[in-house]
């Protein structure tokens, strides 16, 4: 097939919830891709975040292929042998609980709604959010995201949320009633323009929430598996979270969701109070597993720091010259460059055309998310790229 062929199936069979561009991925490895014309790319954005350890990394194909050859899926009313070896890896990296295992980060989300729904019942349903927030795009992560542009044509909305500005402890403080159950908020949000929650902030609304025994709820589907240098974004900032939500990089490149609660929290949700028939099975679970092994034989954690420093350096390098860069935002492999210009979606098209793939967010946020196992040689290639492009402008 070439791309006209692919383009005129979808036409024909595919709905069109999608804005998409005009090129048809068909191959990847490491941060390269490869189009149906045979055209390579670099994949600094990979899988909108998913492939965070890079595409078809060994160590997951690896899992994949040793698990293949036993069984795919396994019903969550029976055991099965790679599902509790996950859960045991996630819980080593965040905190004593228990895992649930879901398919996405909305499903993890809509697990961690209704936990805390749960959890304040009868007295107790609304949970506190951030403007520019985004938790998904099933009914309660919709309303739960601080975006209105998700929420358009799909009212009435689920009751119980209230959005207040991020990094504003008084806001925050302001929101809460003798309804509130639980905050919950992305320790750096992704789609809202990479804008990362102050240290001051995180710890004064963890003081206030413990005070007023309000649940806390990280969502980290964007920022886990060692996006921001640390397993878990959360661990920056001193705290430990009633529950965390993870999702992307964590499947390595397969669909994955995961609720973990604390240790306190285990018997909130008790049997038949939540479900999902292919959460957990065991093929998803093997190449997470690959994704843990891959982070920490391979230092991936510190490569993230220092690849993340040597981007933000030569990016400051290249501001010199290009006075449309503003801000540089972010932490780790999480970089958000703001640009000077209403709308830079067409910088991101430049790039691609050039052989660099990065996301643009909030109509003037670049967003640069290359996996983990980039070198300075990488870097450097994408860098010229995108130089070459914004002298253009």
């Amino acid at each position: 097939m070439n791309l006209k062929d692919v383009k005129e199936l979808y036409d024909k069979y595919i709905l069109e919830t999608y804005t998409r561009t005009d090129f048809c991925l068909v191959k990847g490895e490491g941060v390269w891709v490869e189009d149906i014309d045979g055209k390579k790319y670099m994949d600094f954005f990979p899988g909108w975040a998913v492939s965070g350890i890079g595409h078809r990394h060994p160590k997951v194909i690896e899992k994949l292929n040793q698990q293949l050859g036993k069984i795919l899926h396994v019903s969550n009313n029976f055991y099965n042998d790679v599902q509790p070896l996950l859960a045991e890896k996630i819980i080593e990296y965040s905190f004593p609980g228990k895992a649930f295992f879901a398919n996405s980060g909305a499903e993890a989300n809509e697990g961690a709604i209704k936990f805390a729904r749960k959890y304040g019942y009868p007295e107790r349903h609304e949970i506190i959010t951030m403007e520019k927030s985004f938790h998904g795009r099933t009914m309660a992560t919709l309303t739960a995201t601080g975006q209105d542009k998700v929420k358009k044509g799909f009212g009435p909305l689920v009751e119980g949320f209230k959005h207040v500005p991020f990094n504003d402890i008084e806001a925050f403080t302001s929101a809460i009633t003798d309804k509130t159950v639980a905050v919950m908020l992305e320790p750096i949000q992704g789609e809202g323009g990479i804008n990362v929650a102050g240290k001051e902030y995180i710890k004064k609304m963890s003081e206030i929430c413990r005070e007023k025994d309000i649940l806390i709820i990280m969502d980290e589907v964007q920022t886990c598996m060692g996006r921001t240098g640390e397993m878990f974004a959360y661990k920056h900032y001193g705290i430990e979270p009633d529950a965390i939500t993870l999702a992307k990089s964590l499947g390595g490149g397969l669909p994955i969701g995961v609720l973990v609660l604390a240790e306190k929290h285990k018997d909130v949700l008790p049997p038949g109070s939540h479900a999902s028939t292919f959460g957990g099975s065991p093929i998803v679970c093997a190449a997470a597993l690959g994704v843990f092994e891959a982070i920490e034989e391979d230092s991936l954690l510190d490569n993230a720091v220092k690849m993340g420093e040597y981007i933000r350096s030569c990016i400051g390098d290249l501001k010199a010259s290009v006075p449309m860069i503003g801000t540089v935002k972010g932490i780790a492999l999480m970089i958000g460059v703001e640009l000077d210009m209403e709308d830079a979606s067409g910088i991101a098209d430049e790039c691609r055309e050039e052989g660099l793939l990065i996301n643009c967010t909030q109509q003037n946020v670049l967003r640069i998310m290359p996996p983990l196992t980039i070198t300075k040689e990488d870097v450097d290639k994408a860098m010229e790229i995108l130089r070459k492009v914004l002298k253009k402008h």
